[in-house]
């Protein structure tokens, strides 16, 4: 779900901290990916006829096909990737995870019946992330000798975290609860929708959002839990530029409800700290000599086979995509 709100808001109280740029100005650098999110992407938008692309056991590739095609976007930028996977997540998130499961089986049950256009809206809705799926994810990893990490807990935070530390330069993300974090610099794709170029990402700076909403890291992170996230209730009647206003006037969540102008229910009392310790879960705990990085060699070859024989692209895209891993 992200943070209710926060790129309106940004784009209204800070639209300094955002710039629209070419990935091709990030030559050198290194990025950690929020997998999870580009996963989800390819599932459901690559397809072929009206169906996942399939291999010719019938098994869906389609993840497997985006994820390549992401990950040579970058190499052949001179783009150094680090694909951060979700570990187990808090029990805070619990009840979140429970709501979308239920719409995901809600789709898959409203799907007998309906038409092919409405079975493919139904079928994105009911998209969930299994084993199987990563698995293949991190063995196209290894054969292109791109580097993974199996984090212990959210991906978004663990790359927040290794971005804020400086083991890595940005993160790619569409999730914006990923600002939280603190990590310098989140990498998007373009929010401008008057720019068509496929390689311009909008980038926010951490940094920049601080200064120009005139808060600290602590401020921000209150306000991001009044707007609302996946770990936290709201309060009713504030909304994301009410807590932004807020934040401004009272300082803390603290204040705000020793006012005794809100009706908080118990469940935002109790959980609102939790929130907190959350989005400051890796803070200062990771150390850059035993980061659980998986590294690899490239193996053309094998990568070659395994995308035409086993995942069924074409001889010809395969070849042309492989020149650019060798640029």
């Amino acid at each position: 779900m992200g943070i209710k709100g926060l790129t309106q808001l940004l784009k209204q109280k800070s639209p300094e901290c955002m710039d629209h740029v070419g990935l091709y100005t990030f030559k050198d650098k290194t990025v950690a990916i929020d997998t999870s999110i580009f996963l989800y992407k390819s599932l459901m938008n690559v397809r072929s006829k009206g169906d996942y692309l399939r291999n010719a056991k019938g098994e869906p590739v389609s993840h497997i096909i985006g994820l390549y095609h992401k990950t040579i976007q970058f190499l052949s930028l001179g783009i150094t990737p680090i694909y951060v996977f979700d570990g187990r997540p808090p029990v805070e998130k619990s009840e979140c995870i429970s709501e979308r499961n239920a719409k995901a089986q809600a789709c898959k049950d409203k799907m007998e019946g309906a038409s092919d256009v409405e079975k493919l809206e139904l079928e994105k809705g009911s998209i969930r992330i299994k084993k199987n799926h990563i698995d293949d994810l991190k063995r196209l990893f290894d054969l292109m000798g791109v580097s993974y990490i199996q984090s212990d807990g959210e991906a978004e935070s663990y790359a927040g975290e290794l971005c804020r530390m400086g083991y890595v330069d940005a993160v790619v993300t569409e999730d914006m609860d990923t600002l939280v974090y603190g990590p310098t610099l989140v990498l998007r794709n373009c929010i401008d929708r008057s720019i068509k170029r496929s390689d311009v990402v909008t980038s926010f700076s951490y940094e920049t959002i601080l200064k120009t909403l005139d808060m600290t890291a602590e401020q921000f992170t209150d306000m991001c839990i009044l707007c609302g996230c996946d770990y936290c209730p709201t309060i009713p009647k504030i909304g994301t530029m009410r807590a932004y206003q807020h934040i401004k006037h009272f300082g803390t969540i603290e204040k705000l409800i020793e006012s005794e102008r809100f009706d908080v229910s118990p469940e935002f009392r109790e959980r609102y700290p939790k929130a907190r310790k959350l989005f400051a879960m890796y803070r200062d705990t990771l150390d850059p000599e035993t980061i659980p990085i998986h590294k690899s060699t490239y193996q053309s070859d094998n990568l070659y086979n395994y995308l035409v024989s086993e995942c069924n692209m074409s001889e010809t895209k395969v070849q042309n995509s492989l020149k650019k891993i060798h640029r």
